[in-house]
């Protein structure tokens, strides 16, 4: 019953039970990838890299690791008008700050694409673009565009391939917790929409329901990764003024 389910509204936030949690989630997966002998699995929530400035001098230098980008040199993403890109180009000659969405119809999504879009003068002053991912078609990504009017570049990516390659986190039991159930309460209350629709479409029921995202930023240079962020749940945004220190100062 549970999995016919994409998101709780608010009103069942608390009034669900989970079965087994062993036939919901993934099935298990190979050694996960490293960085710097840093562990990229579902359990880590962020990995933070900043470059030295003289009022800081805590902060360690930004890495570029080919480990890191090397999953990622065959997965392509396309841009609303059906072109495709190869991820690692969103960033290869310039600054960007990639956001991966769960799905295009969620809630939490369109509330953390209006988050980063209130730092796009930021991003634009510091030459630095704004990117948002989705699991989804083109369509999809499109309609997002047309009810967000989101204000940086939107590709969509139908296979996952770029959410299987950074091992974001999936399942039943990282979308619905209490915390997220809350999100999402505070969400509705800011006046922010579910749409329905699109969080019906089949490709999105049968993979983003459950799927996770995060946020990166990266470049110029395709292993030039300063700052990346695994969402461990539904809603897990990452620290706005960690991602502006990566990216814009």
């Amino acid at each position: 019953m549970a999995m016919q389910m994409l998101l709780l509204r608010p009103t069942l936030v608390a009034t669900v039970s989970w079965p087994d949690h062993r036939s919901l989630t993934r099935p298990p997966k190979s050694p996960p990838r490293r960085l710097l002998s840093l562990r990229l699995g579902n359990s880590d929530r962020r990995l933070c890299f900043f470059t030295p400035t003289a009022t800081s001098s805590n902060r360690t230098s930004a890495v570029t690791s080919e480990a890191f980008t090397s999953s990622l040199e065959s997965v392509e993403v396309f841009d609303v008008s059906g072109k495709a890109v190869p991820i690692i180009d969103l960033w290869r000659e310039r600054k960007a700050v990639v956001a991966f969405a769960r799905h295009f119809g969620c809630v939490l999504c369109r509330k953390r694409a209006d988050l980063l879009a209130s730092k796009k003068e930021l991003m634009d002053a510091a030459g630095v673009a704004l990117v948002l991912i989705g699991p989804g078609s083109v369509d999809q990504a499109k309609t997002f565009f047309e009810q967000t009017k989101f204000k940086g570049e939107i590709y969509a990516d139908p296979t996952h391939s770029s959410y299987d390659a950074l091992d974001f986190a999936y399942g039943v039991l990282t979308t619905f917790t209490p915390s997220a159930g809350m999100r999402i309460i505070q969400s509705y209350m800011e006046g922010y929409r579910q749409d329905w629709e699109l969080s019906s479409k089949r490709n999105t029921m049968t993979k983003g329901g459950w799927q996770q995202g995060g946020l990166l930023v990266a470049g110029p240079g395709a292993t030039n990764i300063s700052y990346f962020h695994k969402d461990k749940e539904a809603g897990d945004d990452p620290d706005m003024e960690d991602v502006i220190k990566a990216c814009c100062l």
